[in-house]
């Protein structure tokens, strides 16, 4: 009997032995018990969930992770050393309440900002690692966000390191106003200083990659990777449309779109990405410093 059938006669049965005055109440579900996959409606124990890298077993939707649960899966045990830990966003244009938010989003999410940068080994190479939290404030890109992005790729340029990054953004941070826009060009220059000394980049999009990151170092990679079916673009689905007035492929912004029209250079599962990584930092040349699990 599938989980959400078993669901169905548990709830009917808790219905029907109640009395008549609480009959009519719907059955409250833990939310730590079940998962509902917002794709395909598909029901599973959380922990069979979690156990499978937050990916549904049954159609494959890869959830969004935080920063922690991307580094558990990527970098070998105790070799991650964090960047610029204590660097914070100031208000630089005196945005209503926005110190509040930021404080409060550092809370929930246990960073400073956006993006937890450092140096660590996958599988045994050493490279930088840059990884954005879509749950800190849809991961928009402010000063501190390009600050840090812009530091790892310089110590990449001087170390002679591969960098990988995991983008996801819904793009500028508004509360910054230009001072945010201004990061794309920072960050941009940033990795050309990388390239011109002969450094890998290899950008990792998961969902969403939009915006003015993808405008900016998350579409610059030397190879681009994407999670399964995640959200990539600039401007939304309807604003295009509005501009254009033609309707746009279904599929129009996934990643699977991206690939056939040669902007992402593979899909990886999620179970096969840090694989796949250390793969291509072997095939170009990087030596094998220690044992990865």
């Amino acid at each position: 009997m599938a989980i959400e059938d078993l669901f169905k006669v548990v709830k009917a049965r808790f219905v029907d032995e109640q009395p008549a005055q609480t009959a009519e109440k719907d059955v409250e579900i833990p939310q730590d018990l079940l998962f509902k996959c917002p794709r395909c409606g598909g029901v599973v124990y959380n922990e069979e969930f979690v156990r499978a890298m937050k990916v549904c077993p049954k159609c494959g939707y890869h959830a969004r992770l935080t920063w922690k649960e991307r580094l558990d899966l990527t970098a070998d045990k105790g070799s991650f050393r964090e960047f610029d830990a204590d660097m914070k966003s100031l208000n630089p244009i005196g945005f209503p309440k926005y110190e509040e938010k930021i404080a409060r989003m550092q809370q929930q999410c246990d960073m400073n900002d956006a993006i937890v940068t450092g140096e660590c080994t996958i599988r045994g190479y050493r490279c930088v690692i840059g990884i954005m939290d879509s749950h800190f404030m849809m991961a928009s890109m402010g000063s501190v966000v390009g600050e840090k992005i812009t530091r790892a790729f310089e110590y990449a340029a001087e170390h002679k390191l591969p960098v990988v990054m995991f983008t996801a953004s819904g793009g500028a941070r508004m509360q910054e106003g230009i001072i945010s826009l201004m990061q794309m060009a920072k960050t941009s220059g940033a990795v050309k200083l990388h390239s011109d000394a002969g450094g890998l980049y290899i950008a990792v999009m998961t969902d969403p990659t939009t915006g003015g990151v993808t405008a900016s170092f998350a579409s610059l990679g030397d190879i681009i990777i994407a999670e399964p079916k995640v959200l990539i673009g600039f401007a939304g689905r309807r604003v295009i449309q509005d501009t254009i007035r033609q309707r746009l492929p279904d599929d129009f912004q996934s990643a699977e779109f991206q690939q056939n029209c040669g902007f992402a250079d593979m899909i990886v599962e999620r179970g096969m990405m840090r694989k796949r990584i250390s793969n291509i930092l072997k095939l170009h040349g990087f030596p094998k410093e220690v044992t990865g699990r």
